[in-house]
């Protein structure tokens, strides 16, 4: 039932990134940019994107919690035991910016861990998609799926990661959008520790691949994120050997909490103990 569940992801995956790209591929298109209530950037893309993806996870049992859908209260929530979550264009700034830099997130949570994640990048083609019992894998050069393609045909034609990648020197990869003082305090700190650091910045989830796919070393993030933004790298990286960490706690993040906001984390290989 997992591997069926996380095929059912790729597909709705898919489908929102061709959502996507005929917007973002028209020239005519203004993008119908709009503000909520937190003042962050919305557009008619992010909008299709999520009816596509509801349009094929409704097929399910679980219940979705989607970035551009309705927010039930804790109080309904908390009976969740599974559920999907959903962001169905991570890095609207990115898209509206038109530098590629956005993906489609889903993933599927059981009491409060990932248990699979697929991330799409639409303009490169590139799919990542893992569960806990597949392992962790990237596509290249994927668009659709073809009427007799299975999950077995796609890890075929995939790569498993994390991939044997040279890195030299240390690498960290930061928000293209966010980059804090408190992270460049914590680069400065990997510099005295590794001396010479790479630092690469992303937009979107695809930071989250970087450290899953191995290259990159660490992803520390201290700015404001939603649960939607992580529940699908934290999947894809789990089943890689990497781990999203509380940054105070040294906890891995947790999911369908009553407050959806999440902690500063940091996104590195999987520690020996975990607090």
């Amino acid at each position: 039932m997992e591997q069926k569940n996380l095929f059912i992801a790729v597909d709705a995956a898919l489908r929102a990134g061709e959502e996507i790209l005929s917007i973002y591929n028209d020239p005519t298109s203004d993008f119908e940019v709009e503000r909520k209530a937190d003042n962050s950037p919305l557009t008619i893309a992010d909008r299709k994107a999520h009816e596509a993806i509801v349009a094929v996870l409704r097929e399910t049992p679980f219940p979705i919690l989607s970035e551009e859908g309705k927010h039930l209260e804790y109080v309904e929530r908390k009976k969740w035991n599974e559920l999907w979550i959903v962001d169905p264009l991570d890095g609207t700034k990115e898209f509206i910016k038109k530098n590629d830099e956005f993906t489609v997130n889903i993933a599927l949570v059981r009491n409060g861990t990932p248990l699979l994640g697929v991330i799409y990048l639409p303009v490169q083609r590139e799919l990542y998609f893992a569960s806990e019992s597949l392992g962790s894998y990237k596509l290249v050069g994927i668009t659709q799926l073809n009427d007799s393609d299975t999950l077995t045909d796609l890890v075929k034609r995939a790569v498993k990661l994390p991939m044997e990648i040279e890195m030299n020197p240390y690498v960290i990869v930061a928000s293209r959008s966010h980059l804090s003082a408190e992270t460049e305090v914590y680069v400065d700190k990997k510099r005295e520790q590794h001396g010479a650091v790479q630092l690469i910045s992303s937009g979107s989830s695809i930071k989250i691949c970087r450290v899953a796919e191995g290259s990159a070393h660490v992803y520390p993030r201290f700015a404001p994120t939603m649960e939607w933004d992580t529940a699908a790298g934290h999947a894809i990286a789990k089943a890689a050997g990497m781990e999203i960490y509380d940054a105070d706690e040294e906890t891995p993040l947790r999911y369908n909490k009553e407050n959806l906001l999440n902690p500063w984390f940091i996104v590195e290989k999987k520690r020996e103990h975990i607090k």
